[in-house]
């Protein structure tokens, strides 16, 4: 059973009859920093809508520059919301604004009175004005025939296409930034032997991006990733922005990516899709007659299905590389142990070749926790054994899914380099060894550890190193405790020492993931994802918190610049 911290807080407040609220410092430098306006309505309710960053300080007059659409990448218009926003003023101490900010109505001037920490005063409007973006980036580039997706370098806003076809009238596919305009048309067929240019227009019709699309393959760095590369992808309300289930739904999140789409999948049998590189949902995957109760991908863009299986029950494993195609039964067998297993599974390697699947075994309510998980190793495409492995040495001992489980990862294609995983409580990474025993730790002093569930992880090879990611689910986002993203290279296990937050194999975290549910707390569920591209150039990153209801995702390049 989880520790519940019970906090208890007094807020006093009080109220002078005549005097101007003391504004407490939410700013370092003079006078007014930044305006933000938040929706009050709507399926958006209580989000940012749109932020002024004010670099005059005697300026009177505050248009703040609200999105034409929310998203940006829909076609739902704002100004339906602009007429009630709440607005949020970041000040110097002493400062204040009269009357005070709240509801306005950002279609109107909006006229207050602004006194600085000297007491002098002046008028000031604040008022909105909607823009369209400022994006004009192309997101992907395919070729049809023949068949090449195109490596988008965005530092050169160059585009390579590795291939030694005739490429002298070839037609493509291509996304773009929301609402912007590509020109010449990319689908009439164009001579792409010895380059050929794109202009990508913003929807706001100024700002232009030229592309270069050339045959030839970009060189790359020697190891990993390229750190100057990584770049937020998205990171939305999955619930408003989707219509995902809220957090008090019971949610098994699982993620996985074939081609430009991110698979999520909620436990429910209908895995969804969206594009990976904006986050937009597109669609319901064809699942055919799979039972799918979890996804996940490998190193190639091939998504692999799961059941769940009970003791005694059969394990199915269904493959597909297409969200349209139905999935084809892949491998089977009875799930001989006692335990249920199904809804964390992992795959390092390609399954058409060589690699090694995980499938954690859950804990029964009530009953009993677990410490097990089912390894399958695949060569030549096919699962030539499997091995059930008790970790139970280490001391970890996981509870039932979706929150109370974990995911298990391998070290490597090879069973014989062990895996890694944590569970709540105490939030300790082991690298679990070949006989189950565990050959080294990795953990964390962090006070609010508590309140983080850390037991989401993956691991994928990339440009000859191997990456593992984690990522911490909140127990608690309504008491300020946020998701955390951690990237590591586990090429070498044994370096997997010290505070995890900072030990010398991490190579990428964001601890201050911006969430979407500060209501109260339900599901702690998630997971997290690592997607090489097929081509070895681009490196995925994707991550669910259901309790606190966001969804993201990184990109990273190999490239040499």
């Amino acid at each position: 059973m989880k520790r519940i911290l019970v906090i208890l807080s007094v807020v006093m407040a009080a109220v002078a009859c005549h005097k101007p609220e003391y504004v407490l410092p939410t700013a370092e430098r003079q006078g007014i920093t930044s305006l933000t306006a938040y929706f009050t309505f709507g399926p958006y309710e209580d989000q940012e809508m749109a932020k002024l960053d004010i670099s005059d300080p005697e300026a009177s007059r505050f248009v703040i520059p609200v999105p034409y659409y929310y998203p940006e990448t829909s076609d739902d218009e704002t100004l339906i919301y602009m007429i009630k926003v709440r607005l949020r003023a970041e000040l110097q101490p002493n400062c204040s604004i009269e009357p005070p900010l709240s509801i306005v109505d950002l279609t109107e001037e909006n006229h207050f009175t602004y006194t600085d920490a000297s007491g002098n005063s002046r008028d000031i409007v604040i008022t909105g004005d909607r823009v369209h973006s400022k994006m004009a980036q192309l997101l992907t580039f395919d070729l049809v025939d023949p068949p090449i997706s195109g490596i988008i370098d965005e530092a050169q806003h160059k585009v390579s296409l590795v291939s030694a076809d005739d490429l002298s009238a070839a037609v493509a596919k291509v996304s773009i930034s929301a609402h912007a305009s590509i020109s010449p048309d990319p689908a009439e067929p164009h001579d792409y032997n010895n380059g050929f240019k794109f202009t990508v227009t913003a929807a706001n019709g100024v700002d232009k991006t030229e592309y270069t699309v050339v045959k030839e393959v970009p060189e790359k760095i020697d190891y990993g990733f390229n750190t100057s590369s990584v770049k937020q992808l998205f990171n939305l309300d999955p619930v408003s922005n989707a219509g995902m289930p809220p957090y008090t739904d019971v949610a098994y999140i699982s993620l996985a990516v074939t081609g430009n789409n991110l698979i999520v999948s909620t436990g429910d049998g209908a895995p969804s899709y969206f594009n990976k590189l904006t986050g937009v949902k597109i669609g319901a995957v064809n699942t055919g007659s799979a039972s799918v109760a979890a996804v996940t991908s490998d190193e190639a863009g091939n998504v692999l299905f799961f059941n769940h299986a009970a003791g005694g029950e059969e394990f199915n494993i269904w493959k597909s590389a297409s969200v349209d195609e139905e999935p084809e039964l892949f491998f089977n067998f009875t799930n001989s142990s006692d335990l249920p297993m199904g809804y964390k599974v992992r795959v390092i390697g390609d399954v058409n070749a060589e690699a090694q699947i995980v499938a954690t075994l859950e804990g029964i309510d009530g009953v009993t926790s677990s410490s097990k998980f089912w390894v399958m190793k695949v060569e030549g495409g096919k699962v030539v054994f499997t091995q059930l492995v008790d970790a139970s040495a280490t001391g970890m001992a996981w509870g039932s899914a979706p929150v109370n489980g974990t995911s298990i990862c391998a070290a490597s294609l090879n069973p014989a380099d062990g895996w890694f995983g944590a569970c709540y409580d105490p939030n300790i990474i082991n690298w679990i060894k070949a006989d189950g025993t565990s050959g080294a730790t990795c953990g964390t002093s962090d006070g609010l550890s508590w309140g983080w569930n850390v037991n989401c992880f993956d691991s994928k090879r990339f440009n000859n190193a191997t990456y593992m990611s984690m990522f911490i689910v909140s127990h608690f986002p309504a008491w300020g405790i946020g998701p955390q993203l951690y990237v590591y290279d586990i090429s070498n296990p044994a370096g997997m020492t010290g505070e995890f937050t900072s030990t010398s194999a991490l190579v990428m975290s964001n601890n201050s993931i911006n969430w979407f549910q500060t209501g109260s707390y339900a599901v702690a569920s998630g997971d997290v994802l690592l997607a090489p591209s097929a081509d070895g150039f681009m490196l995925y990153i994707y991550y669910y918190d259901h309790n606190s209801q966001v969804i993201g995702g990184y990109s990273a390049d190999c490239i040499k610049r």
